[in-house]
């Protein structure tokens, strides 16, 4: 298969996925234009990730039993609507709800990643999977930086205006260029459902790979939780706007994900699991020295989204090597549980930060670190073969 169609795959996840971030720097826009406070104007964001979680619970599964690209294309015109009802809200409840619908309908990137294993077979599957997860991040990453930028000169119906466009053409050029990829499931949704339950108890390494990449996430989104608020508490007094922009540093370790899915083509992916462990302990120990500068954040940055991404493609491609006709499956359990661990992250984080400040935030960084180390630690659970 063409590289071309990996970073096709790669741009069409970032701009998807850039639904569900748009909304972050637009929210005090929000509460201005329907006279209503900011906190109420962030259960905007809440209802699009609780969305998000819930169309990747109900929707990515039938990546197995449906042909992926006409349900990607179904999904990217739901979106498409859905992001029209957001410019068109009258009102912040009619806002969270069309938030919600947009968040459930957005997401194609977690079909876009099994497709472009299945398309690259074994020996580029690292590659392939790195490439998407690039463009992913990357797309996480800048939606915040261009949908304020767009709301500052034009305003943030327009933002919303233009995502829904793009939704139609990423249908359009996707349905084109994408080959057909025939279902691996027969059964019915019920039982599709069910077989997650039976792949979790069965499969030792989704469990090992889940449990890891929830440590590590949970671990990154402590520290991306409480930023904000150490940039506010330094002698600076730095606001929101320079936390959003530590997002773009973010960027250089995103590249991670491309070099770490060659190496995994090469060697041992498990390997890169456990190298992204040690990257972890040692960008919070960079953290906790020299955390209180903006170069010792920056470093710290960089390093931390290295570990994640380096792990996160690595996690994704042992998965991939289960079994090839259930990848959208076993995505749906790794991702789910990834997502929880990154919510309590979060609250640990926070809880944290209010007894301890900075440094109770990069000691749970650690200990979490630490943990997903002790978790590679335990006994070889299953061989890692492809089994097709």
């Amino acid at each position: 298969m063409k590289r071309s169609i990996y970073w096709l795959m790669a741009g069409a996840a970032g701009i998807v996925v850039a639904n569900n971030y748009y909304n972050q720097p637009l929210l005090a826009e929000f509460a201005l234009a329907f006279h209503t406070s900011e906190r109420q104007a962030g259960t905007v964001s809440v209802a699009a990730q609780t969305g998000y979680a819930l169309g990747l619970l109900l929707f990515v599964p039938l990546g197995d039993k449906l042909e992926r690209r006409s349900m990607l294309r179904t999904l990217l015109c739901g979106a498409s609507v859905a992001l029209a009802a957001i410019a068109l809200s009258p009102t912040l409840n009619w806002l969270v709800a069309a938030s919600f619908l947009t968040g459930l309908a957005s997401v194609a990137p977690q079909l876009l990643t099994p497709f472009a294993a299945q398309l690259a077979g074994r020996q580029q599957r690292g590659e392939a999977v790195g490439i998407v997860m690039f463009g992913l991040l990357c797309g996480i990453l800048v939606s915040r930086s261009i949908s304020g930028s767009i709301a500052q000169h034009f305003g943030w119906r327009s933002v919303y205006w233009l995502a829904a466009a793009a939704m139609l053409v990423l249908a359009a050029v996707l349905s084109r260029t994408l080959p057909r990829a025939q279902p691996t499931y027969k059964g019915t949704y019920g039982r599709l459902m069910g077989s997650l339950w039976t792949l979790f108890r069965e499969e030792p390494l989704i469990r090992q790979t889940s449990a890891i990449a929830a440590l590590q996430f949970a671990a990154f989104s402590a520290f991306w939780a409480t930023l904000a608020f150490h940039l506010r508490a330094m002698d600076t007094h730095f606001g929101s706007e320079v936390a959003g922009l530590f997002g773009l540093v973010g960027v250089v370790g995103a590249l991670a994900s491309t070099k770490a899915g060659k190496l995994i083509d090469q060697r041992n992916p498990r390997l890169v699991v456990l190298a992204s462990g040690v990257i972890f302990v040692i960008a919070f120990a960079i953290l906790a020295a020299t955390g209180h500068t903006v170069a010792g954040l920056v470093a710290g940055v960089i390093v931390l989204d290295l570990g994640l991404q380096s792990g996160h493609v690595a996690n994704m491609a042992r998965n991939m090597s289960i079994k090839s006709d259930a990848m959208s499956r076993i995505n749906t359990l790794y991702m789910t549980i990834r997502f929880a661990g990154g919510a309590l992250g979060s609250s640990l984080g926070i809880w944290a930060w209010s007894i301890w400040q900075w440094p109770g935030v990069c000691a749970v960084g650690l200990a979490l670190g630490c943990m997903s180390l002790l978790m590679q630690a335990r006994p070889r659970v299953t061989r890692e073969p492809l089994r097709e």
